[in-house]
This record gives C-alpha cells, structure tokens and sequence, in this order.
C-alpha cells in the first residue's frame, strides 16, 4: 500500500520497471520530503530516467508503488501530473511556432493567461528572440523556452533530467534559481545530473540508482 504521509513530496517503494526481458529499475525505493532538493546520479543506463517518467506518470511501474504529495501515481495520475514539472532534454517545443506563439499554447494548456506567458518568455531570457520560431534556435534556447514552460506551471515537485544540459554560466543559475523557489514556497525537486557542481549549490541530499536501486550517498559524487 502506498503512503500518503503529507509531508513527502515522493514516497515510493520497491518501484520496478522491464522493458521485455531486460529490468532497468529493481526495486528503487526513495523519499523525497518538502523543501528539499535531491540529486541522483548514475551511470548511463541504470535508469534513472526512467524512475522520473515513472514519476511523472509517463510510464507504468511493473511493480511497486509510489505516491506524489499523497497522490498513487495509478489511482490518482491526474492530481499527479498536475503537480509534477518534467524537464526532459528533450524540449518538446514546435519548430514552426515562435518562442511567444510555443509559450501562450502553453499557457492556454495551463490556464495561464498570455502575458503570463510573455512574462516567462522573457525570465527564460528569450525576450530579443521571442519572435523568431523555435526550428532556428540553438540547443541552450530551445532549453530555455522550454523552461519557460515550466515556470507558467509553476509545479510543486521538480523532476528535472540533466537539466544543465546545453546552458551557460547564466542558463545554470535559472535552473538553479527555479529549484530554490520551488522549495522556499514547500515544494521540491529530484534532480538528475551527471554534472554535480552545478547541482552542487542546491542540492540537499544525494542517492545514488546502482543496480537498480536506490542507495544514499554522502555528499556529491566527484
């Protein structure tokens, strides 16, 4: 039975997940609590993305469970996603819309409102290219008008996958002052990094996905 204790923003147990014969998770069990920030690292292929898109609700567990602010990510999916922010290296924007035209549909998606959506354009730090359309931008700025999406959802627990990915010195300071607000309004993130020193300045706690599982680890990996 999952736990609902209101405190955890992730609460999972002996989550698994096999793709045919092959299990990427074992068993990963972890807690995720308000106002924290958790890195996860791993080598390439243990599947720690795959414990985010289990997170978000974009793929099933083969066993276990988990709950999100208290929510089953089966029973209750939509109060899930509703709460859960997945930044991805994949930025998912439309190649023919402008950087302002991707944002307002998002916004229209959410419920935002269009200046709302210019207001976030221009925090991502897109406001000179805000017209221009997303299929000639560089990898940073289709990052950013991907990020600005995220702030018009404005979640309460980050799932972040290698989100300093493509950024500069000013690109990483957004996604770490993203994650500091979400935890100073009680929310919070699981970030997973292969690059520590950026995470380094917000991140609380570190585990570590081996084999399957989840394992603490003492401080940042080097």
């Amino acid at each position: 039975m999952t736990h609902t204790t209101p405190d955890l923003a992730v609460d999972a147990r002996s989550l698994a997940r096999r793709f045919g014969a092959r299990w990427v998770l074992r068993g990963a069990s972890l807690e995720v609590r308000r106002g924290e920030a958790v890195g996860l690292v791993g080598a390439n292929g243990s599947g720690k993305s795959t414990l985010l898109r289990l997170l978000c609700t974009l793929l099933r567990p083969s066993a276990g469970t988990a709950s999100v602010f208290g929510a089953d990510l089966i029973r209750d999916a939509d109060q899930v996603r509703a709460n859960v922010g997945f930044f991805s290296p994949v930025p998912g924007v439309y190649d023919d819309l402008t950087a302002r035209e991707n944002a307002r549909f998002a916004a229209t998606m959410l419920g935002r409102t269009a200046a709302e959506a210019d207001a976030a354009v221009d925090r991502a730090g897109l406001a000179a290219a805000a017209d221009q359309r997303a299929r000639g931008f560089s990898s940073g700025m289709l990052r950013r008008l991907a990020l600005a999406r995220l702030f018009l959802q404005s979640p309460d627990l980050l799932l972040l996958d290698e989100p300093y990915n493509n950024f500069d010195a000013a690109g990483i300071g957004l996604v770490n002052e993203t994650i500091q607000a979400t935890l100073s309004r009680g929310g919070a993130a699981l970030v997973v990094v292969h690059d520590t020193a950026s995470a380094a300045p917000v991140v609380t706690r570190w585990l570590a996905l081996e084999d399957g599982r989840v394992t603490p680890r003492a401080g940042a990996p080097r």
